[in-house]
C-alpha cells in the first residue's frame, strides 16, 4: 500500500519509502516501483511528474492525466516548485550558506551545468564513536533547497563542501556509514524530501506537501536532541521571523 500524502482531480502526492525506485528501471530491476503500486492501489494509469533517488525517501508527485503532468511539468522546468529537504551530513556545517558549483550532466552530453542550493543548518551533534583519528564524531542536521534540479545534486554539493550526507554509498564516507550501520542500525540515505510547494496549476492557489519523517529516523534526531525538525522551508521562515 503506498502512503498517499494528497489528491485532487489533478495530482497525487506519495511517500516513497528508502529502497523503492519511482518508475521500474534496468538500473535496479530487482526494485519495488511505486508507479505500477499506485496506478494499482488507484485503479487507473498515473503520470510521474518528478523522480527522487532510490535511497532518498519522501515526497513523489503525479499527474493523473497527462494534461496535469505536462503543467506541473513546465513548472518544475522553471524552478517555480519550491522543494525542501532533510539531511544528516558529516561534520559541522555553517549556519547557513549557498552552495553554487557547477555538476556535470547526468549523461555527459552537455558537460557542467549550473547548480544551486541553499541550505541552513537544523542542529549539530558530536558523539562519543572515534571514526578514523578522531575519538568523537560530528554531524549537522541542515535543511537544504535546491534551486535547480540536477541528478544527485545535493548529495554532490555536500561533498563539495566536504560535508556528505549520511548513507550515501557513491559520493559518502564510508567509515561514517558503517558507524551508523553499526551503532544505530541505519544503514539507508539520511537524505529525505519533505516539502513540496507550488501554486495550482487550475485553482492558482498555493499548495503545500509536507511529508513526515519515518518513525526510525525520529528516533535517531530524538537521540541527538534533535527535537521540532521542521519539515518545511515555510517553517523555518516563519520561526525565524519569531
Amino acid at each position: 500500500m503506498v502512503d498517499i500524502l494528497y489528491q485532487d482531480e489533478h495530482f497525487v502526492a506519495v511517500h516513497k519509502r528508502s529502497g523503492l525506485v519511482v518508475h521500474p528501471t534496468k538500473l535496479a530491476p530487482n526494485a519495488v516501483a511505486v508507479l505500477p503500486s499506485l496506478r494499482k492501489q488507484l485503479g487507473q494509469y498515473v503520470y510521474p511528474v518528478h523522480r527522487i533517488d532510490r535511497g532518498t525517501s519522501g515526497i513523489v508527485l503525479f499527474g493523473l492525466d497527462s494534461d496535469a503532468a505536462s503543467k506541473m511539468g513546465k513548472l518544475m522546468r522553471s524552478h517555480e516548485v519550491d522543494k525542501t529537504y532533510l539531511a544528516v551530513v558529516r561534520g559541522y556545517v555553517d549556519d547557513e550558506g549557498r552552495i553554487d558549483h557547477a555538476i556535470e550532466d547526468a549523461d555527459k552530453a552537455n558537460g557542467k551545468l549550473e547548480s544551486v542550493t541553499d541550505y541552513w543548518c537544523e542542529g549539530r551533534v558530536e558523539i562519543p564513536y572515534a571514526v578514523g583519528p578522531y575519538e568523537k564524531s560530528r554531524y549537522s542536521l541542515v535543511t537544504a533547497k535546491p534551486l535547480t534540479g540536477r541528478r544527485h545534486q545535493i548529495r554532490k554539493h555536500f561533498v563539495h563542501l566536504r560535508h556528505p550526507v549520511i548513507g550515501d554509498t557513491t559520493y559518502g564516507d564510508g567509515d561514517h556509514n558503517k558507524l551508523y550501520q553499526k551503532a544505530f542500525r541505519c544503514g539507508r540515505l539520511l537524505l529525505m524530501a519533505t516539502s513540496l510547494a507550488f501554486d495550482h496549476s487550475y485553482s492558482g492557489e498555493r499548495l503545500q506537501i509536507t511529508c513526515p519523517i519515518p518513525k526510525s529516523i525520529e528516533r535517531l534526531f530524538e537521540r541527538f536532541g534533535w527535537f521540532d525538525v521542521p519539515l518545511a522551508l515555510e517553517d523555518r521562515k516563519e520561526e525565524s521571523k519569531a
